[in-house]
């Protein structure tokens, strides 16, 4: 029997936290796969040093100095015997990134972001490991960019499933109690370089080793004690979902709920593997089930509010209808710039996209379709949606909001609302 766990950067922020995994860990009496993030909001910061990279100065090696001393604080804290670790690992691994940095970016941005924030998870897991056996645990290092493949469509790889499926179940061989430590996020593209599944993709990784492993279940430890109806940071009194049924949770994933990652859900579907969502800080807390459900309960209101979106408004400089001249043009160029869509809205001249933060790829959509069409753009926006609602809720999530788009069905409402 196969267990997958996986934890996240906000459970690995210092060193306590990592105790706290190992105690976790520690009471598990079968073959168990654990899957890590990057500590903290490594990955925040090594974004900011690909940024930089980027620019004609060399505040990228402040930045990466920053997140050295980060780590080696929680080594010398951790570790029995610190320098042996930082000294043959951690220093010379950071060294080669800088000077990989030092040189003038080789490749496109979404090449060099791959190559660089990937090594957050590398890190980590050197790191836990080694913390784990130096404490008696008997964990094997896995690199997964060795064995999880996808193609060389950089910050979103797609999975080569066969060529994964197989070099998987030969590195992760479950025989019996063996335990395996490994990084959630990246992969390996066919050609020998990095690659990454997409923002917050660790839960996807836990989802996919969990289906080609055959895995009994998927535990997923978070800083929540469960599925919330709410973020606690946006909603004073969030109340914790028992069980939801596998379509829920994706629903709340594409929609934005920080809880999932929205590709995690399927792979677990189609082999009927539980998810748990738990509290690290409660390890023996309930925590909230995802499952299959012959019937699906009734549910209470559930809130996702996604922050930093963009409004793109596109419209035919002739007044031709939309549909019929460009719809196609326009989803061909979404697809080319990588660009998520959360919301679509048309009408007979014009559509409206609600899609994540105004970054280089959204730019260069928006320059793009500017060749063709008039296209304006609000960066100052949130997308609101509300499951399961009731006219109180509803009046409770936008009493005295600037309203610029609503769509509601029959479970679910949208409103993208202005916030500046």
């Amino acid at each position: 029997m196969v267990e997958v766990y996986k934890f996240g950067g906000s459970s690995l922020k210092n060193a306590e936290g990592i105790r706290n995994l190992r105690q976790i860990v520690a009471d598990v009496d079968q073959c168990l796969v654990l899957v890590v993030s990057a500590l903290g909001k490594t990955t925040n910061a090594l974004e900011e040093v690909v940024q930089a990279s980027f620019e004609p100065t060399n505040t990228w090696r402040q930045k990466l100095d920053s997140i050295q001393e980060f780590h080696e604080i929680i080594a010398s804290d951790l570790l029995p015997e610190p320098d042996v670790f930082l000294d043959t690992i951690l220093r010379p691994s950071f060294d080669a990134l800088a000077r990989k940095l030092e040189d003038p970016p080789a490749g496109s941005f979404d090449f060099v972001y791959d190559q660089v924030v990937s090594m957050g998870e590398i890190w980590s897991t050197l790191l836990i490991h080694h913390y784990l056996v130096a404490t008696g645990l008997d964990f094997r290092f896995i690199d997964i960019r060795e064995y999880l493949i996808t193609d060389s469509n950089y910050r979103e790889g797609r999975v080569a499933w066969d060529q994964s499926g197989f070099l998987i179940r030969k590195g992760f061989a479950c025989t019996g109690k063996e335990k395996y430590i490994t990084q959630g996020f990246i992969a390996g593209a066919e050609n020998g370089y990095a690659t990454t599944l997409g923002r917050e993709g660790s839960d996807y990784t836990a989802a996919i080793l969990a289906y080609i492993l055959n895995a009994q279940q998927v535990t997923i430890w978070k800083d929540v004690p469960g599925v919330m109806n709410a973020d606690p940071e946006d909603y004073p009194h969030p109340k914790k979902l028992v069980e939801i049924p596998y379509q829920e949770a994706i629903e709340l994933a594409f929609f934005g709920a920080k809880v999932i990652h929205p590709k995690t859900i399927k792979p677990l579907y189609n082999k009927k593997i539980p998810l748990w969502v738990k509290s690290y800080k409660d390890a023996s807390g309930e925590g909230t089930l995802i499952h299959e459900m012959e019937q699906a309960p009734k549910l209470i209101p559930v809130f996702v509010r996604k922050r930093n979106q963009v409004l793109i408004s596109i419209l035919p400089r002739d007044l031709s209808f939309v549909i019929d001249e460009g719809l196609g043009r326009i989803f061909n160029q979404i697809d080319t710039h990588k660009v998520k869509v959360n919301l679509i809205q048309n009408s007979a001249v014009s559509i409206s996209l609600c899609v994540d933060r105004f970054d280089e790829r959204v730019e260069r959509l928006i320059s793009e379709l500017s060749m063709d069409f008039k296209v304006l753009h609000n960066t100052n926006v949130e997308l609101i949606t509300i499951r399961h609602y009731t006219d109180e809720s509803i009046r409770e999530m936008i009493s005295g909001k600037t309203i610029l788009i609503e769509q509601k069905t029959r479970s679910t409402v949208n409103y993208v609302i202005k916030t500046g």
